[in-house]
């Protein structure tokens, strides 16, 4: 009887799974969507969404207000100018149109970047349709300017670079200064 010769495997033993390349090639994919979905939740959990308010219907109609209050001024035809003093601790404006004289104005410096360094200016009436106030002098940089009366019924307002050389403009719906007053 023929005798049986063992056969002897000369090949190298397989590796473990987890030696061989593919397997991690394909978990590499769902993990690497897991996580980018716990970064964004994360993200989404710290970080303030700033675009969505609770009360967005009382703020739109705020907004119509506003747009109201813009529209009053053009139809009383009210503009201002608006000097600051080299030091910039002292404003005065000369406003024209219908406005109600011996009532104080208030003047607002709001800078988008900054919103810390706003400023709110109360004018008081030194003489027919010219105003004075105080503030604390502005950072150097473009800052817009609003202008209203005590009872909110009007608003002009204009942008400028601070500090300005000359007279800066504000009237109803205007938004960029005249090409002077921008340097």
């Amino acid at each position: 009887m023929p005798v049986a010769t063992p056969v002897i495997d000369l090949s190298p033993p397989p590796n473990p799974w987890y030696r061989e390349p593919w397997p991690w090639l394909l978990f590499a994919g769902p993990a690497a969507a897991i996580v980018a979905g716990v970064l964004t939740m994360a993200i989404a959990v710290i970080s303030f969404d700033g675009v969505v308010a609770d009360d967005y219907y009382r703020q739109g109609l705020a907004i119509n207000r506003l747009i109201e209050r813009d529209a009053n001024a053009g139809a009383r035809s009210v503009a201002a100018q608006v000097l600051f003093n080299p030091t910039g601790d002292q404003v005065r404006v000369t406003v024209s149109g219908e406005v109600d004289a011996g009532l104080p104005l208030r003047l607002r410096l709001v800078r988008a970047a900054r919103a810390g360094a706003d400023q709110d200016v109360t004018l008081t009436p030194i003489a027919a349709g010219l105003y004075e106030g105080r503030l604390s002098p502005p950072t150097p940089g473009r800052w817009h300017l609003q202008l209203e009366d005590s009872v909110r019924q009007w608003r002009i307002s204009g942008s400028s670079a601070l500090p300005a050389a000359g007279a800066i403009t504000l009237a109803p719906g205007l938004t960029k200064a005249p090409a002077q007053d921008a340097h």
